[in-house]
């Protein structure tokens, strides 16, 4: 994923933020979202881009971590719970017209330092990123993740056809199809004609019957291929139909499952090998990081 850089980094937030909250009035946290939205005119696209892991806006978490970094320098401060306001060393701040705050204008403040003394400088933020801590960390993760990806498509291209069925099984048993152990592996590689090697339950009570092909392929799956695989599965007045390979297929195979009444979906080789990584096939936890937040509801005195 890249981050698109018409979404303004974090430090580019803060001084627009700090302007939104300059009326002396409480503002809550989404209002902020709102107006630093409409501050740099972001598009409905932009709007709704997610981090890596899927959890967060882009544009919120950048929001976020600006209102945290004025938050420690004394500029604004909490009110209540996801409600803000700006503090008086804000408006003095404010008065001197400022044309940018960052976290070298922010240096300035005794609180903000001795926050930034408890960081580590492997984590420490420097002036010239853009990306908050948790996209830092969630870019590092990609990274990692991306390589291991490509890395585990490589041993898979080398396994054997039987060995490439069974990792199948596995995948798809993982992901909720098939039955049981069984049942799939009873499934996959019993048909091996007219372009089918085999049928999956989509449930565990078989009310659904998906057809599979999957090819250890290095060439480029083309239309051709796909159509014959749909006009297997006319014959067999199949609805849906999956083609897994560990290769990739061309914008005419691609264009025309979109374009079919049968449902089909293809997976390639680099999705074939992130859904390994996301249900853990073949992969294993090398280390884990639990990120943690104030659990607010624990601290309310009723």
């Amino acid at each position: 994923m890249t981050y698109r850089m018409s979404i303004p980094d974090f430090q580019k937030i803060m001084l627009p933020l700090l302007k939104f909250a300059g009326d002396n009035n409480e503002h809550s946290t989404q209002s902020s979202y709102d107006y630093i939205s409409k501050y740099f005119s972001l598009t409905d696209f932009e709007n709704k881009e997610l981090l890596p892991s899927g959890t967060q806006t882009t544009i919120d978490n950048r929001v976020g971590w600006a209102k945290a970094y004025l938050s420690k320098a004394g500029l604004l401060e909490k009110t209540r719970r996801s409600f803000f306001k700006i503090t008086n060393v804000g408006l003095k701040v404010l008065e001197e017209n400022p044309t940018e705050i960052n976290i070298h204008f922010l240096e300035r403040f005794p609180e903000f330092i001795e926050f930034r003394k408890v960081k580590k400088e492997d984590v420490a933020l420097d002036i010239k990123d853009s990306l908050t801590p948790r996209e830092s960390l969630e870019k590092s993760f990609l990274t990692i993740k991306n390589n291991l990806s490509i890395e585990l498509l490589k041993i898979v291209k080398e396994l054997s056809p039987k060995f490439f069925e069974n990792l199948v099984i596995d995948l798809l048993l993982k992901m909720g199809y098939g039955g049981s152990k069984k049942d799939a592996a009873e499934a996959i590689g019993s048909i091996g004609d007219e372009g089918i090697d085999g049928i999956i339950k989509e449930d565990k009570l078989g009310l659904e019957i998906i057809y599979i092909q999957a090819k250890k392929w290095s060439c480029t799956v083309s239309r051709p291929d796909i159509q014959k695989f749909v006009g297997a599965l006319e014959g067999k007045r199949a609805k849906k139909g999956v083609f897994i390979t560990t290769s990739n297929y061309s914008n005419e195979a691609k264009s025309y499952v979109k374009n079919i009444g049968t449902k089909v979906v293809l997976i390639d080789g680099e999705q074939l090998a992130n859904y390994m990584i996301d249900y853990e096939i073949g992969v294993s936890k090398e280390i884990t990081y639990d990120i943690k937040k104030i659990d607010t509801d624990y601290f309310t005195e009723e």
